[in-house]
């Protein structure tokens, strides 16, 4: 019996993470029934729609970064995917999860703790946090992008690397972004919805 486990195409992870990944997914499904993590009709598909769309973003994650931040945590998409993704295979990767919900931020400590991720929750406004030196600053169905670009460019390192997980839309929005913002874009087709992409996007700058 192998021990790595296709988490999609591509991409593979071993059993012990796949096995956190699915603990994660049960403590989020038990938390759910309190507090709103994720819309009730998405969780029968936990796993697509959110614990594999989040996972997508740790293939692009590049050799050397020591800081990710995740803003707007939430229910711990893509953050604590993420975390216990690079658990693994970049242990010294530091991750601070940026949640301003109370009843979400001690679900996400909660979630650290049984995982066993070394990870920071700030349980504060974004704009009210002093710069926090991400080398990834990554964000899901936070914001529109315009908004996402003046977070960036506060939070990340001059050599930082932004992900954003972007539905239909994001074309319209990254044409309403460069009307204040010059940036360099890749958008990358998403594993799990055929007119969604990551937007992976760096050199941020106002203008």
């Amino acid at each position: 019996m192998t021990d790595r486990l296709d988490l999609f195409a591509g991409f593979s992870v071993s059993r012990e993470t796949y096995q956190s990944l699915q603990a994660f997914g049960e403590l989020v499904e038990k938390w759910n029934r309190a507090i709103n993590l994720v819309s009730k009709s998405t969780v029968e598909d936990l796993w697509s729609r959110h614990i594999v769309d989040s996972a997508q973003l740790f293939p692009l994650t590049e050799p050397g970064v020591r800081h990710w931040v995740d803003v707007g945590s939430g229910g711990g998409f893509p953050g604590i995917v993420v975390a216990v993704l690079a658990k693994e295979l970049y242990p010294d990767l530091r991750f601070t999860l940026v949640e301003v919900d109370q009843r979400k931020a001690a679900f996400l400590r909660e979630a650290c703790r049984k995982l066993g991720l070394e990870a920071v929750v700030l349980s504060e406004r974004i704009e009210n946090i002093a710069p926090l030196e991400a080398d990834v600053l990554s964000a899901r169905a936070l914001a529109p992008l315009s908004g996402l670009m003046k977070i960036a460019d506060l939070h990340m390192t001059p050599g930082g690397t932004a992900l954003f997980l972007k539905g239909s839309q994001y074309e319209a929005e990254v044409e309403a972004a460069r009307n204040d913002w010059a940036f360099d874009l890749t958008a990358i087709p998403s594993v799990t919805g055929s007119e969604s992409a990551v937007l992976q996007v760096k050199r941020i700058k106002h203008v």
